[in-house]
């Protein structure tokens, strides 16, 4: 059966025990050596294009993709302020470049988390990391899924974040709401995932590490 077409039966009631099972905390070597295998990313919709626009994706970064673990569990996504010299105005995770200092990316996506929305590191448990995810925008990001205690409260940096907000769980990993599309980018047409809810458009690397998600807990 093909993978487009499998939309797990409950699929959040057993979550947290799949994402346990499926993922590890184990760094890949490609995270900080751009010669190492790496086939996540920007490029997964179209590889060629890739190789045309010349990109070298090198700066090591991480994500956080908090779970919540509510009754419906729901993820917590984030909208970057238009000042920002990277991704501004998107849709996106708490994240950003791993520092020296960082134990791990684990470590310095929770401790992005803490400085952009507050989410304080004890109420954040960390399941394992997804692919890594190379972008057209020069990063290797290596997202870590974590379940968050829902007993918590925000404080978001101004210069980061415009607003916090979650999404269910159950819309983001079904794959009938993981749409195709397009736009230009100097010149060379690229394709994406989007994902629209209500509102919004989660899309582009966000969605792309969402589609990751779904792939790695709910794949056969």
């Amino acid at each position: 059966m093909s993978l487009e077409r499998v939309r797990p039966a409950h699929p959040m009631a057993d979550f947290f025990d799949r994402a346990g099972q499926r993922l590890r905390l184990d760094v890949p070597p490609a995270l900080t050596d751009p010669t190492a295998s790496s086939a996540r990313g920007d490029l997964d919709l179209n590889p060629a294009v890739w190789e045309r626009a010349g990109v070298a994706a090198t700066r090591p970064a991480a994500v956080l993709v908090p779970v919540i673990e509510r009754d419906e569990p729901t993820v917590l996504l984030t909208t970057r302020t238009r000042q920002l010299a990277s991704h501004a105005g998107q849709i996106a995770f708490p994240g950003g470049k791993i520092d020296p200092n960082d134990e791990s990316p684990v470590a310095a996506a929770v401790r992005e988390a803490e400085e952009e929305i507050g989410l304080m590191p004890q109420q954040v448990e960390p399941l394992g990391y997804l692919d890594l995810y190379l972008t057209f925008s020069g990063f290797r990001i290596l997202p870590t899924v974590a379940r968050v205690d829902p007993d918590f409260s925000l404080a978001l940096n101004p210069r980061e974040v415009t607003e916090a907000f979650e999404v269910p769980l159950d819309f983001l990993m079904n794959p009938v709401n993981h749409k195709r599309s397009s736009h230009d980018w100097k010149g060379i047409r690229r394709e994406y995932y989007a994902m629209p809810f209500e509102n919004r458009c989660i899309w582009g690397i966000t969605a792309g590490i969402l589609r990751n998600l779904y792939e790695r807990v709910y794949s056969a």
